[in-house]
């Protein structure tokens, strides 16, 4: 008899509910990760200290409400590190502790240390000195996570030249900062330096940043970023990086020299399965580290399964959350709905995006006929209460059956205003709903109502131009 019905490897969003789930299923579970890195990766180093940072930076600045107390509003003249750092790690502190607690009440076994493959049904699990445990389980999870990518010709000192896990150890705001890659991680630490005013020039080899956004969301994201003073280099690559006395000095391709106090390489990640020995266990990894799974997140050996970033994408802590859950279930043989296929994509930029089903580009490509109906913050009561004259929610809706295909905002409390457009979605709701619904007032809830009465008004005149 085996040690654990189901073992997992990390703790982060998809370890942790896999554990939860299998426990909750009456399997006896075990978890691995080192003490240091309990919660995993989101937790002590990615989306929670990130996110807990741009909301001090918000505060601290006084950003938002300069719409209202004029440019020079701010809550705190001079902001430190240090001010930024005493958020970040009381928060991290908290929700470490609520990964304890509903990991001990649901009775999983953690495990402290590194796990690797011995056999396809048995870990070593490395802990503090020399010490080693051999545990066996019927059924293994791995949720290892992933890392920073860093370029073997950049010369790392997480000083003056970082990746995204550098960010939180920072002695100071630097005056310049030039970031390479304008993915999500890349956008979202450009426009939290720029908001305490670091000038910051972001590099992209590609022609735009966030591809898979609304163009037009987009758009209004790089028009707020410039007036934030950030300098955008698309079609450029770097060739090389110079650390000089005072910082760094960023060489493009092109010939362009950037001179900065810090450099950050935002280049993608790589699953963290290295040092797991997976050909012990039957398996391998693509060349950035991540396992191939089935839709029931099931790896090349069956009773092995792969779940979170080290799958790939859509790499988001919600997403690993829920691929968590559903591979616990499956594992214990117990009937379990699949992910619907409506799932948010949140960006925390200031100001942020989140969208939910299609583009217009998609669409339009698709050659998917839709109408168009916009709200703008501006003409809310709350939008103007709040001091947000920006934002704008749109939804793309379908002229034949008026169901909702796409939604897109942008603004104050994009990230929770999405859901409704989600839900409405998910159900196979049509915009009559959110025509005939009652919404709070004064909210930016109502932009629902505002924007799907312009779609309707637009499709009622094509109508009556139809005759």
């Amino acid at each position: 008899m085996n040690d654990f019905d189901l073992l997992v490897l990390g703790s982060g969003p998809g370890g942790q509910r896999a554990a939860i789930a299998a426990a909750k299923l009456g399997r006896r579970v075990g978890i691995v990760d080192r003490r240091d890195m309990m919660g995993g990766v989101c937790i002590n180093t990615g989306t929670i200290p990130s996110k807990t940072l741009r909301e001090a930076v918000l505060y601290l600045t006084g950003l938002n409400q300069r719409e209202l107390y004029g440019q020079s509003y701010r809550v705190k003249e001079e902001i430190t590190v240090a001010d930024l750092g005493m958020r970040t790690q009381h928060v991290i502190g908290r929700e470490t502790d609520v990964v304890r607690s509903q990991l001990a009440r649901n009775r999983v076994t953690v495990l402290p240390g590194t796990g690797r493959f011995l056999e396809p049904d048995t870990i070593a699990v490395s802990g503090t000195g020399d010490r080693e445990q051999k545990v066996t389980a019927d059924r293994i999870v791995i949720a290892t996570g992933t890392c920073p990518a860093r370029p073997d010709t950049v010369d790392f000192d997480d000083r003056t030249i970082i990746d995204s896990d550098g960010i939180i150890h920072m002695d100071r705001i630097p005056e310049t900062m030039v970031v390479v890659g304008a993915g999500v991680i890349g956008i979202e630490y450009a426009s939290m330096f720029a908001a305490l005013g670091t000038k910051v020039t972001v590099v992209e080899r590609r022609e735009r940043m966030l591809e898979f956004c609304d163009l037009e969301i987009v758009e209004a994201l790089k028009y707020h970023l410039r007036d934030l003073a950030v300098t955008f280099r698309f079609r450029e690559s770097v060739a090389s990086v110079e650390r000089t006395g005072g910082g760094a000095i960023t060489i493009l391709e092109s010939g362009k020299r950037i001179p900065a106090d810090t450099v950050m390489y935002s280049a993608g990640r790589h699953g963290m399965t290295g040092d797991l020995c997976l050909e012990a266990a039957g398996l391998s990894a693509d060349r950035r580290g991540r396992i191939k799974v089935d839709e029931h997140y099931r790896t090349e050996v069956p009773h092995i399964y792969a779940v979170g970033d080290v799958i790939g994408f859509p790499s988001l802590a919600a997403t690993s959350m829920e691929q968590g859950r559903l591979a616990a279930h499956h594992a214990c043989d117990e009937p379990v709905s699949q992910i619907h296929e409506t799932q948010p994509i949140g960006i925390y930029t200031i100001p942020e995006i989140s969208f939910v089903g299609r583009t217009e580009d998609a669409l339009t490509e698709a050659k998917v006929p839709f109408e168009v109906g916009v709200s703008r913050y501006r003409e809310l009561a709350r939008g103007q209460i709040i001091g947000d004259s920006y934002g704008m929610l749109k939804l793309l809706v379908s002229p034949e059956d008026r169901r909702l295909l796409g939604v897109h905002v942008f603004g104050t409390g994009a990230t929770e205003l999405v859901h409704i457009g989600q839900t409405v979605m998910g159900c196979g709701g049509t915009i009559d709903y959110l025509v005939n619904a009652v919404f709070n007032y004064p909210t930016l809830a109502e932009s629902y109502k505002v924007a799907a009465l312009d779609a309707m008004n637009k499709m009622r005149h094509i109508a009556r131009l139809s005759g």
